[in-house]
């Protein structure tokens, strides 16, 4: 299977990057927190999961390997699926994940859209045994950022292909939210972000 692509960026969504490789355009689709860290026309390197389904061959890209093994092993609780699982990582990191599910942190996973509390109670016990402990350092992508995260965002809009003044107008837009933690995650505010430039357009 398809372990990693390493190319060119030649194109970036709200949710997937293209990365070229020998010729060919990879569609891989990527967390915010990720595709925050690519830029178009330079290289990148991503690790991937490929699922495969029926109708289609669909592939997740990821900023380094614990993440990807993170992915798949959500997915081997009963209902999570690669949706979910991606949205479980675009809230958190993976050591915050481990975190979670070791210190049995309902309120953590009920943050991730799509998850209820009775899901995140069966989440909790099917999880326990199979994320392991967690690692204790700073993961980079879905860490919080206290200093520097204006600038962070607005490089990441200015990397999807935003103007300036898009990218301005959509920080200022999230500043309140970014205001209201004290330790604001750039992936979740890129996500709001992009939701205010959407509506904009």
């Amino acid at each position: 299977m398809i372990a990693f692509v390493n190319g060119t960026v030649a194109a970036l969504a709200p949710d997937s990057a293209v990365v070229e490789v020998g010729g060919v355009g990879m569609a891989v689709q990527c967390t915010p927190g990720t595709l925050s860290a690519l830029r178009l026309g330079q290289q990148a390197k991503l690790a991937t999961s490929l699922v495969v389904r029926e109708d289609s061959l669909t592939l997740y890209g990821f900023a380094d390997d614990d993440e990807r093994q993170t992915f798949e092993l959500l997915q081997t609780a009963s209902g999570v699926g690669p949706r979910l699982a991606q949205a479980m990582l675009a809230v958190h990191s993976p050591d915050a994940l481990r975190r979670a599910v070791a210190t049995a942190d309902e309120k953590a996973l009920t943050a991730v859209p799509g998850i209820g509390k009775k899901g995140a109670q069966k989440l909790l016990l099917e999880l326990k045994d199979r994320l392991g402990a967690p690692l204790g350092g700073t993961p980079l992508v879905g860490a919080p950022v206290t200093a520097g995260w204006r600038d962070q965002l607005h490089a990441a809009l200015i990397g999807l292909g935003y103007a300036t003044r898009e990218a301005d107008e959509a920080v200022a837009a999230v500043t309140p939210q970014a205001e209201q933690s004290e330790s604001p995650e750039v992936g979740a505010l890129l996500k709001a972000a992009l939701q205010t430039l959407n509506r904009a357009r």
